[in-house]
């Protein structure tokens, strides 16, 4: 018997453990301003175990950071939404409110405040890790008087523990 309930709580700790991800990402940052500079971005993201989960939607809470190449920063915290809609398929939509600080004053996005969205489409490995392509875009929704923006396409890496 206590093989069994070794065993088993074993087996729940790996599931719980198993179900958070450390996500990296590499593209490429299109601001919407005609005098800023487009440029390579990279993105570390940790997604933490669902809050919810039904039959093929989760829900969770995570984290972002991004950084250009001009150094251009954005960090942020929310909620990821994954839906899976096909044997290993799925999509993943977040909404992250953050800090952004602007390198140069040509990438500026009116303000400190900025929300990112992220939709993507990813595919689940083998061993449990996941490959995805998401298009995010950086916001203040309006809140300054100035909202130009920025869009990026990313390629992805989620490491499962």
């Amino acid at each position: 018997m206590k093989k069994f309930v070794l065993s088993a709580a074993l087996l729940l700790a790996a599931n719980a453990v198993q179900a958070q991800s450390i996500v990296v990402g590499a593209g490429y940052a299109d601001f919407s301003a005609s005098d800023s500079d487009d440029q390579a971005i990279f993105s570390l993201e940790y997604q933490h175990r669902p809050f919810h989960e039904a039959t093929r939607f989760s829900a969770t809470w995570g984290t972002a950071l991004s950084v250009d190449t001009d150094g251009d920063t954005h960090i942020g915290a929310g909620l990821i939404g994954t839906y899976a809609f096909a044997d290993r398929w799925f999509a993943e939509l977040s909404v992250m409110p953050g800090y952004y600080n602007a390198a140069n004053n040509s990438n500026d996005l009116g303000g400190s405040f900025q929300i990112r969205s992220l939709l993507g489409v990813g595919y689940t490995l083998d061993g449990g890790n996941k490959v995805s392509v998401a298009v995010t875009h950086k916001s203040n929704a309006s809140t300054d008087s100035s909202n130009p923006g920025v869009n990026a396409l990313l390629v992805r890496y989620h490491f499962g523990f």
